[in-house]
């Protein structure tokens, strides 16, 4: 079955099958509910009205928490969105599904043009994406998923088939991004780092021109309410930032190389480049895992991270900041991406110690005006709780600080995080984001990251190791399959799998 006839095929009816030890109304049930509502029968769709196609890190995330009742299922949303990527090894953030209609998101695929705009990049000719990418949290998801059910994926074969379009993406990344010739990667649209309205985007994006309002419409107003979302001037911004990289057939600079180029927005991000460097540690662990050498990917790892520190990082505020590649200034906007990197096992120590501290400091105010870090400075003018990026707490952002906690030896910081994402996830209905001192719900809910998120912090021994599980381990791979899928049981050939899916 091609590309399109499998996203255009009505999703087979799984039935779930439950641990009886799991009780009715659980949080961990109702975070596959989440899950199952929202599988399209190829991937997951973040929201079934907001964001009905497949996203990128989006994705990766919901593969973590997958990969504890599915295994088969994570690495499926995986693949999936792999078999979108672009010859030249970039993912695109979106994967659209033809048998949703195109006014029901904009961006829609008539206007990204992947298949003719993006033709000398490579872009897939059987199923329409988008022109610019996400954070590449993918081969740390891989990594993590292929942890959960070791004996399924060497069965599939599933990191050596993945290991090289992983590899690939971070040879995009690493030789046609940096932008600024400094050795970290640059993103060209705000919704490449993927907060999108964040304050550190206001100063390069006053650059822009907004395209006119009557020259798109926005779909994501009739799902949310318009004082949670961007703003109509933001959005005209972000369209013309996206129409003229289309225009420009996706290239990316001068010769595909190093140089700000055509670009009036290029911007090298904290955030993106930690969860890079997480990902190449990720890489260095796949590739012996297949029996190769992760030497030279540790290392790359270590010289990033020396990198970032070296050009983003601020020792007398204790946080990281964006970069404006264009004007080469750092761009003073406390928020969360500055913290992320508190993620890195490879951070110098006094830096990870300053991150903390500027994590519970008045400015994010975490354990005492906030349960979860806020998405930008609490002190700051541009905050605002209830907008996007602007103030609100997000859930994937609190997962990956609680992991950051962990690796510098923060136990009762980050339990404290982790009991405070579940309560919240819980009492907000999975919601999209919250306000940070509230915890209300804001966006949709129902929201997939955040319910399989939930999941890998209710496992919580599973979501603090980055080693396979050992099957005779209470909190290995022997528990009930959650989401029962038939084609679990079987290859694409119909051939059974040794071992099946033990999620």
């Amino acid at each position: 079955m091609d590309r399109t006839a499998q996203l255009v095929a009505r999703p087979a009816e799984y039935p779930a099958v439950y641990d009886p030890a799991t009780p009715a109304g659980s949080l961990h049930l109702r975070a596959v509910e989440v899950l199952e509502g929202n599988w399209t029968g190829a991937s997951t769709v973040p929201s079934r009205g907001l964001y009905p196609h497949q996203w990128s890190w989006d994705s990766a995330f919901i593969a973590i928490g997958l990969r504890h009742v599915s295994p088969r299922r994570a690495q499926t949303e995986l693949e999936t969105l792999l078999d979108a990527q672009w010859d030249d090894g970039r993912i695109p953030h979106i994967v659209f599904n033809p048998s949703v209609p195109l006014d029901a998101y904009f961006p829609s695929p008539d206007f990204w043009r992947s298949s003719t705009a993006g033709r000398a990049a490579g872009a897939p000719r059987t199923v329409q994406t988008s022109g610019i990418v996400q954070p590449p949290v993918h081969a740390l998801a891989a990594w993590l998923v292929h942890c959960a059910d070791p004996g399924l994926s060497r069965a599939r074969g599933f990191l050596a088939r993945v290991y090289p379009r992983l590899a690939a993406w971070h040879r995009y990344l690493l030789h046609r991004r940096d932008l600024g010739g400094g050795g970290l990667v640059s993103v060209v649209h705000p919704w490449e780092q993927g907060m999108d309205n964040a304050p550190s985007w206001d100063a390069p994006l006053s650059r822009i021109t907004p395209a006119p309002a009557r020259s798109f419409r926005r779909a994501d107003l009739d799902h949310g309410a318009a004082e949670d979302r961007p703003t109509d001037l933001d959005y005209g911004r972000y369209v013309r930032l996206a129409t003229d990289y289309r225009d420009g057939g996706y290239r990316d600079g001068p010769g595909e190389g190093h140089g700000v180029g055509h670009s009036e927005f290029a911007v090298e991000d904290p955030s993106f480049n930690a969860l890079l460097i997480a990902s190449e540690h990720a890489l260095a662990r796949i590739a012996h895992e297949l029996g190769a050498t992760g030497t030279a990917r540790h290392a790359r790892a270590a010289r990033l991270t020396a990198t970032l520190v070296e050009r983003l990082w601020d020792p007398v505020e204790g946080l990281f900041f964006c970069r404006d590649v264009r004007g080469g200034e750092l761009i003073r906007e406390r928020g969360v991406s500055g913290l992320v990197p508190l993620l890195l096992p490879g951070l110098p120590r006094e830096v990870a110690a300053a991150l903390v501290r500027t994590l519970r400091g008045p400015h994010f105010g975490l354990g005492t005006a906030t349960r979860l870090a806020p998405s930008y400075d609490l002190l700051g003018e541009a905050f605002d709780p209830h907008r996007y990026w602007r103030g609100p707490a997000w859930f994937n952002t609190s997962w990956l600080l609680e992991r950051g906690l962990r690796v510098h030896g923060e136990r009762s910081r980050a339990d404290a995080l982790r009991e405070a994402v579940l309560e919240i996830a819980g009492t907000s209905e999975f919601a999209e984001y919250v306000d940070p001192y509230t915890g209300e719900a804001c966006g949709t809910t129902g929201f997939s990251w955040t319910a399989a998120l939930t999941l890998d912090l209710l496992h919580d021994t599973d979501s603090h190791t980055d080693h396979p599980h050992d099957t005779n381990h209470p909190h290995g791979t022997n528990h009930t399959d959650h989401l029962h899928d038939t084609n679990d049981l079987h290859d694409t050939d119909g051939t059974a799998l040794k071992g099946g899916d033990r999620g």
